[in-house]
């Protein structure tokens, strides 16, 4: 994966006289964009209510945070709405971006006076804006170019090279995430040419999206700058540059390559050789009496090392499979210490009931207070997802995920042992009508964020990247200050290194909280998470289940009913009213409805990370995009199927082995 660098950007104020003065000259501007674009047919009257939002929405950027060098941001309604777009080179330090957009802001006004849709491109940045939603929308036109008038050496050759970089550029790129579409590399074409590349999509486009517009752009190559030794394709959505020389900064352009990628050489074969004589065939011989033990030896010799490779490698595996069981046998509990510490598993001791099975409070003998999930021994959790859950939670250390103390495996009894949170579950209080009013919107907003930074750890912080793939209320406790700590990982996944997505043919989970192409297809990611993160968002804000949600009269799916209010702007009727009557926490409370519909959108490529929604929480300055509808259709057809539920049957029930064999109707 891409590596991110965080850009926050705070710009300097700029008068408003300096940006509706059109014609004048600004000391800190630079006099000339690279190329610009002003839509034809898109004019407008200087006083008409799109130009003056227009001209407001960039004075106010000077008081708003530009986050990973990439900012979209918008302003007024209906037909004078004004969509922006900013995208600052991947490379660029913060004073260059801060100073690239700043001129921006003031010079797209004065080259594109009155327009509706204008684009503007620095060596460092770009800024566009548009009467049209152009955020998650990929235009791969126009194009504008920018060409190096000197004229490459061996020219076919050489135009071969740039078009293979490109490509590689183009994938690399394209694999980024939703902060940073960027990729930079260098490589050597013939005649001792080095060539250094770039390219960048604006980070809100889909993977495919992305690679789709890079193919476009670099189709392009020919008509602006086939043969020359640099040249520049600058289009909306993406662009890419090369030279025979170093433009970017090689430092921050990771994750940063050096390739081979000069074509074979085109020199005719050589002539074909005369007829062997038969003193010269003698002499073959001799060479290969010598020649041919030789190749032999180093043969054996190769296979040697092969082998002694190989078995060094098993023996490395077999070390890390020692330290393994070396970890689980730390943590292995005795089976009648726990019995006696939970008073032999009494209904008394028992704090809850889940899908895998009872948990129960126990005290040790040093007083030391703690949980033990017993599994029952037909809850579809064998030794494998059993192993699964003590290895993943033994090597997880965060304060927003709750502590593994140990385990039992002893006379077919399965027993996990956490630490003690005496608040029990979420969803304990935040569905129930009387204790859901101890919950007050710090306490919520807290629960939110602490969420979201466990799910940051899996995903992006701890040694192994993990899907926890079960989130719900019923799995996010409560210690003593109401800390939200996520549990159970019975059914989380491990991805390898730079592994973004897999699929399985059994789906498991919650419905409700499941993603759409988790539920269709079995495709799972650290986006599944955020889908369920969103849910989860929007039941501690209304107060009500995901599949039970009540509006008015009518009982319909979370997703559903908030969708419907906010397209009404009528909020207040999914907010829990204990939540109103703090007028301050509302627009935080607005905030949160937003990031949790972002986060449930149908496109998993659309839905934020958590990283991003992280800072999305706590820097009030950071403009939300707007979301798509979600699609419903997912929790229409989910009610036909509550009975595959394990545990209570209910639409939380955890979903154990149901293989998909249909797909859903749309």
């Amino acid at each position: 994966m891409v590596s991110v660098r965080l850009f926050s950007f705070l710009f300097f104020p700029l008068a408003l006289n300096l940006i509706s003065h059109h014609h004048g000259t600004n000391a800190h501007a630079q006099s000339n964009f690279l190329k610009f674009y002003c839509a034809n047919g898109a004019s407008d009257n200087s006083n008409s209510t799109f130009q003056t939002n227009l001209k407001n929405l960039l004075l106010n950027m000077s008081n708003t945070q530009i986050d990973y060098g990439f900012y979209n941001f918008s302003g007024g309604n209906n037909s004078d709405r004004v969509n922006a777009i900013v995208l600052c080179r991947g490379d660029v330090k913060v004073e260059d971006c801060r100073s690239c957009v700043s001129d921006s802001r003031v010079v797209l006004l004065q080259v594109c006076p009155n327009t509706k849709e204008a684009i503007g491109y620095y060596d460092n940045c770009l800024l566009r804006y548009s009467n049209r939603t152009i955020f998650h929308v990929m235009e791969a036109s126009p194009f504008q170019y920018v060409l190096n008038t000197e004229a490459a050496l061996e020219q076919e050759q050489f135009q071969s090279v740039v078009t293979k970089m490109m490509n590689f550029l183009r994938d690399r790129a394209a694999s980024g995430n939703s902060v940073r579409k960027f990729a930079a590399a260098n490589t050597t074409a013939p005649s001792n040419q080095t060539i250094h590349g770039l390219v960048q999509c604006t980070p809100d486009l889909s993977e495919n999206d992305c690679r789709a517009c890079l193919n476009a752009a670099i189709s392009e190559i020919p008509k602006c700058c086939n043969g020359m030794k640099g040249g520049r394709v600058l289009g909306p959505s993406c662009n890419l540059r090369y030279e025979s020389y170093v433009f970017f900064d090689v430092a921050a352009a990771q994750p940063f390559k050096s390739l081979s990628l000069s074509p074979p050489s085109s020199s005719p074969l050589p002539p074909l050789a005369p007829p062997i004589s038969n003193k010269e065939e003698r002499n073959i011989t001799r060479v290969d009496a010598i020649v041919v033990p030789t190749v032999a030896l180093i043969a054996l010799i190769i296979f040697v090392v092969i082998i002694k490779a190989w078995r060094l490698k098993k023996t490395i595996q077999t070390e890390e499979d020692k330290d393994e069981i070396m970890t689980v046998e730390s943590l292995q509990m005795d089976f009648e210490t726990i019995k006696v510490a939970t008073n032999d598993f009494s209904n008394a001791n028992k704090l809850g009931q889940g899908g895998f099975g009872p948990v129960y409070l126990g005290r040790l003998g040093d007083g030391e207070e703690i949980a033990v999930k017993r599994l029952s021994r037909d809850s579809g959790q064998g030794a494998v997802e059993f192993k699964n859950e003590v290895l993943l939670v033994a090597k997880l250390q965060h304060r927003n995920l709750v502590r593994l103390l140990g385990f039992c495996l002893e006379n077919k009894e399965k027993l996990l042992i956490y630490e003690f949170v005496p608040n029990k579950s979420l969803d304990y209080f935040i569905f129930d009508s009387i204790k859901r009013v101890k919950l007050n919107w710090e306490k919520r907003y807290k629960i939110i964020e602490g969420i979201a930074r466990g799910l940051v750890y899996l995903h992006h912080d701890s040694r192994v990247r993990i899907v926890h793939r079960d989130l719900k209320a019923s799995n996010v406790l409560l210690d003593e200050e109401m800390n939200a700590k996520i549990s159970d990982f019975g059914m989380a996944k491990l991805f390898v290194v730079d592994q973004t997505q897999a699929k399985t043919s059994t789906v498991v989970g919650t419905f409700g909280y499941m993603a759409p192409e988790y539920i269709m297809n079995g495709t799972f990611s650290t986006k599944s998470d955020v889908f369920s993160f969103g849910i989860l968002v929007l039941e501690i804000i209304s107060g009500q289940k995901n599949g039970q949600f009540q509006d008015g009269e009518n009982a319909e799916h979370i997703v559903s009913a908030v969708w419907k209010n906010w397209t009404k702007g009528t909020l207040s009727n999914i907010v829990d009213p204990t939540l109103m009557e703090d007028a301050g926490s509302i627009n935080e409370i607005l905030r949160c409805i937003h990031i949790g519909l972002l986060c449930v959108q149908e496109n998993a490529d659309h839905r934020p990370t958590m990283a991003s929604i992280v800072p999305m929480l706590s820097t009030r300055s950071i403009t939300l995009p707007v979301p798509s509808e979600p699609s419903f259709y997912i929790f229409k057809s989910l009610q036909g199927i509550k009975s595959f539920s394990s545990g209570d049957q209910s639409a939380h029930g955890s979903i154990n082995h149901l293989s998909i064999s249909e797909q859903y109707p749309r």
